[in-house]
């Protein structure tokens, strides 16, 4: 670990020499176009048209490793020593976000671009390091290609990816994170603020005892958490209906739902009663405006109109629960 901050066992940029230089090059062209075709291959399914550009990106990659090989055998033979971005102290590095699904567009276009400056970054100073006449000109190329290539991802994207294509693709993105992290939230913030409302105050007015209540009150929202998270993920797999990873929605809807009850149940560890429970009241308060307000932001429903029904829903159950509590 502390290699790594540190930069212990790793070469200094000035130490390099020619070839050890030409072989970083090679290296780093290799690792780019390899994270090209990823951002390719994680985009091909759901945006095809913004692949293209990661796909033509990885190729000019391939074109400025080939001729740096070239130049290595021309200049060095055909051993080509292994160092590569990981061994050099103070040399850039490039996150995993390849790895993470699903890949924002946006995103990634940011990211293509601040790899092309790097790589800019990087040619510039190895041009210093060199005085052979073909390996700065290479390198010099190379840098200009980079620098050149800091808008490729947009200049690829007016050919490949045309502003309406681009605008379609943001609409299905965000319709994605709604169907998969959005609606089960939202049903499960529903469930878990408004069906714990009447069991938390009927055993708070029923026994006026604020630790039991808190203990019915976790109960009922863990559980209540645990039931709606695997019914969301076991009822429908997200194949047909396109609403992602079952896991995910799984998650958000068990999550939300368990934290829509722990809200009105955690002032119940005040141990004044009527100091708890007027707390409780102004976390539901709260509780049921968020979740007008999500669905008015989200879902398109209309602010009025949402908050009609979430208040009015959410009154009825809390009144049912003061009622019964006190029966």
């Amino acid at each position: 670990m502390l290699s790594r901050v540190f930069g212990f066992g790793r070469r200094a940029f000035d130490s390099l020499s020619e070839q050890e230089i030409l072989a970083l090059a090679i290296s780093s062209e290799e690792d780019d176009g390899r994270i090209y075709r990823a951002y390719a291959d994680g985009l091909r399914e759901e945006f095809p048209q913004s692949a293209k550009v990661f796909d033509a990106m990885a190729e000019e990659e391939d074109g400025h490793r080939a001729a740096l090989i070239e130049l290595h055998r021309a200049r060095f033979g055909e051993r080509i020593p292994l160092i590569r971005r990981e061994h050099v102290r103070g040399y850039y590095e490039r996150k995993p976000d390849w790895l993470v699904r699903p890949l924002g567009i946006d995103k990634v276009r940011d990211q293509a671009e601040d790899m092309e400056r790097q790589a800019y970054r990087f040619y510039v100073e190895a041009m210093k390091r060199t005085s052979d006449a073909s390996t700065r000109k290479l390198l010099g190329d190379l840098a200009a290609a980079e620098q050149s290539h800091e808008t490729l991802a947009h200049r690829l994207g007016d050919k490949h990816v045309p502003e309406d294509v681009k605008d379609e693709e943001r609409t299905s993105e965000r319709r994605q994170f709604i169907l998969t992290y959005v609606q089960p939230g939202l049903a499960g913030l529903m469930d878990g603020s408004v069906s714990t409302l009447a069991p938390i105050f009927a055993a708070a007015f029923a026994t006026q005892d604020t630790w039991q209540t808190f203990l019915i009150g976790l109960s009922a929202s863990v559980g209540a958490g645990i039931s709606m998270g695997f019914t969301e993920a076991a009822h429908d797999d997200g194949k047909l209906s396109g609403r992602g990873s079952p896991l995910k929605r799984g998650l958000a809807s068990g999550i939300m739902t368990t934290v829509g009850g722990l809200g009105h149940a955690l002032p119940y560890l005040i141990p004044h009663f009527w100091t708890a429970t007027t707390v409780a009241g102004v976390v539901v308060f709260f509780e049921l405006w968020a979740i007008a307000y999500i669905q008015n932001r989200f879902m398109e429903t209309p602010f009025l109109r949402a908050t009609f029904q979430v208040v009015l829903g959410g009154a009825l159950v809390l009144a049912a629960g003061v009622l019964i509590g006190n029966a």
